[in-house]
């Protein structure tokens, strides 16, 4: 444990956020689980999960089950505990973390969530509470539900063949670095702090 954190101090720069978008057909919980344990260790304070068929967000609680599992492997039990979060639902647990908050998502927080929170807006507007005006970047922002209380992410680390990140948040990653990795099954340590070193040591022109 004293390893990965001392990792996650080594790096240039650390994702304050980072996406973890499962695009293969299978997904491996125990993989997700250890990537997961993975971002908390290093010192990354949020995490979001995604497939694009909503399994992970379907089967939360095993998922959850993995987590605490190799949280106590892998990370020991001196961390403190904090609620686990799943988007867009009512459901909490509480999980052992070293000041991580995770989200579990799927293609309903995404496109979905940017149409209902239009709609919730032309309500307003037709209530008078607001105007056609008041529209812009910020207001959008706060009227999705699915990443309330989360910055947008700073690193999507895309794992699968498909050249796509089929649908992951899609009005959040407009300056997101994206990292390509073969497959997220049997992913190692080693793989996975490769990504981020390369995003440490990218050059991000923020759309310039």
């Amino acid at each position: 444990r004293q390893r990965w954190r001392a990792d996650g101090r080594a790096l240039r720069k650390l994702p304050v956020h980072v996406g973890l978008v499962v695009t293969e057909e299978e997904p491996s919980y125990a993989d997700m689980a250890s990537l997961v344990v993975w971002c908390m260790a290093v010192g990354i304070s949020y995490v979001s999960v995604y497939d694009h068929n909503g399994i992970f967000k379907r089967n939360n609680s095993r998922l959850m089950e993995e987590i605490l599992k190799q949280q106590q492997e892998l990370i020991g039990l001196d961390c403190s505990k904090y609620t686990m979060e799943f988007a867009n639902q009512d459901k909490t647990g509480q999980v052992l973390n070293c000041q991580s908050t995770l989200k579990v998502l799927s293609p309903e927080d995404g496109k979905a969530d940017i149409v209902k929170a239009a709609q919730n807006f032309c309500q307003l507007v037709a209530q008078q509470q607001r105007t056609h005006t008041d529209l812009d970047v910020n207001v959008l922002d706060n009227l999705l539900s699915s990443t309330n209380g989360f910055p947008d992410p700073d690193l999507v680390l895309k794992f699968g063949p498909v050249d796509s990140t089929l649908g992951f948040l899609p009005w959040h990653i407009r300056l997101t670095e994206i990292i390509s990795l073969p497959s997220h099954l049997n992913i190692s340590y080693e793989e996975f702090f490769s990504a981020l070193h390369h995003y440490a040591t990218c050059e991000q022109r923020w759309g310039k």
